[in-house]
């Protein structure tokens, strides 16, 4: 079971519903759209009410996410307002106001199920070295400031290096099976990646022409 919290301007009915998440068995919080994380334990997830204020709720994701990079966020949403959700909210799932508990719990045990998933270890290829304890990337020692999804992005491709995934399975495995945007997000996360890693390296991220993109590791890049 979980720790989850729920930042809500909403004195009555906020969404998702505590009591049917304390019914399944987790542990509930609720603070406003404006509080952040104390010195306290850390939620295993955060839900965000947006659904009264939509630029509120956007900044405090993406406010939470800073200040907790590997904190699952999820953001409730009124319908007629998905189109103002995009990747700059930074967010990892949302839900729409008035989905079924059964779906809000879904995705509550997928992005828990994934996060228990993630390594602990340091993931080298090359000169690359990936932390997902602190989210840092170091590059010949050297640490890169990335995005939290160029992060994600990148470390999806080194921990399968020299496999070729296509725009679409990126976008699946690293945006979330939820996510609606297009897959010119991923070309537009790969050209920033590349430009972050430097003229020297931007090749350790390959194209394959008409397929999508892989990590091609050091040892078997052509000369």
């Amino acid at each position: 079971m979980a720790d989850i919290l729920i930042l809500s301007d909403r004195d009555a009915d906020p969404f998702p519903d505590g009591a049917a998440l304390e019914a399944a068995g987790h542990r509930v919080g609720f603070a406003t759209l404006d509080d952040r994380l104390g010195t306290g334990p850390t939620p295993d997830i955060c839900f965000v009410d947006s659904v009264k204020d939509l630029a509120r709720g956007r900044d405090a994701c993406r406010a939470m996410k800073a200040q907790s990079p590997r904190l699952p966020i999820i953001a409730a949403v009124a319908t007629d307002a998905l189109d103002a959700v995009g990747p700059d909210w930074q967010i990892d799932s949302f839900v729409v106001e008035g989905a079924p508990a059964e779906d809000v719990l879904a995705r509550v045990r997928l992005l828990i199920g994934s996060h228990l998933a993630d390594s602990s270890s340091t993931l080298r290829v090359g000169e690359l070295a990936i932390d997902p304890d602190t989210y840092q990337i170091r590059l010949k020692g050297r640490p890169l400031d990335l995005t939290y999804k160029e992060f994600e992005l990148l470390r999806y491709l080194a921990q399968r290096p020299g496999r070729v995934f296509s725009r679409s399975q990126l976008l699946q495995e690293v945006w979330g099976y939820d996510y609606f945007g297009g897959t010119r997000t991923v070309d537009v996360h790969v050209r920033r990646l590349r430009a972050k890693l430097g003229a020297e390296h931007e090749s350790l991220i390959a194209t394959v022409r008409n397929v999508g993109y892989k990590l091609e590791p050091p040892a078997r890049r052509p000369l």
